[in-house]
C-alpha cells in the first residue's frame, strides 16, 4: 500500500468518544487538537462511538486516521497504533463502549463487506476512568498529546502539507 495521498481527497481523522465519560473523551480532544491546527488537506470529523457512524462517516475517504479511548488492561495512557489492513483489531479494546456496534465491530464489518478504507490506521489511548462527569485522567491528557505528534507525523508521511492558517476545522455530524 502507498503512503502517499491519492486523488487529492482530504485525510480524513475521526475522533471518537464520549466527553462527558471521563477518559472516553480521549479521540474527541485529539481531534479538536488537530483541527485546531486548520491543516491542509485535513478533515475532522467527531463521532460519539456508535459504530455505524464511523462507517458512514470514513465512506468514500482513501486515509482514515481514527482515535478512541480503549480499555484492554494495559497502564492508563498507553498509546496503541493498529493497521486495520493488517490484522484484526481486537475488539476487547472497545468493549466499555455503550454502543451496540463499537468501533473494533464497525472495522471488522466493513472489512467483511469490503468496505474499509485503502488506508486505516487507529489509535487506541489506553483510558484508566470511564465514569460519568470525570474528565480526563493526567495519564490521558499527557497520551492525549502524543497522538497529537504521532498524527502529526503520520500525516506529514502520508504527503500532507504543514499547519496552514484557520480556525477551527472540526466537523460535528447530525446524529
Amino acid at each position: 500500500m502507498s503512503t502517499k495521498r491519492t486523488g487529492g481527497r482530504p485525510v480524513l481523522i475521526i475522533g471518537v468518544g464520549n466527553e462527558f465519560r471521563g477518559d472516553d473523551g480521549a479521540g474527541l480532544v485529539v481531534s479538536r487538537h488537530l483541527g485546531a491546527l486548520g491543516l491542509e488537506g485535513v478533515r475532522v470529523l467527531e463521532v460519539e462511538g456508535d459504530g455505524t457512524a464511523v462507517m458512514a462517516a470514513w465512506k468514500g475517504a482513501d486515509a482514515v486516521i481514527l482515535v478512541d479511548a480503549v480499555y484492554s488492561g494495559a497502564a492508563p495512557g498507553t498509546v496503541h497504533r493498529l493497521e486495520a489492513h493488517a490484522r484484526p483489531v481486537p475488539g476487547s479494546f472497545f468493549h466499555r463502549s455503550t454502543h451496540a456496534i463499537n468501533v473494533a465491530d464497525a472495522i471488522e464489518l466493513a472489512r467483511s463487506l469490503g468496505e474499509l478504507p485503502p488506508r486505516l490506521v487507529v489509535y487506541g489511548i489506553e483510558g484508566k476512568s470511564f465514569e460519568a462527569g470525570a474528565g480526563l485522567s493526567p495519564e490521558v491528557e499527557k497520551a492525549v498529546q502524543e497522538v497529537v505528534d504521532a498524527v502529526r507525523q503520520e500525516l506529514r508521511a502520508i504527503g500532507v502539507a504543514g499547519a496552514a492558517s484557520g480556525g477551527d476545522t472540526v466537523d460535528r455530524p447530525a446524529h
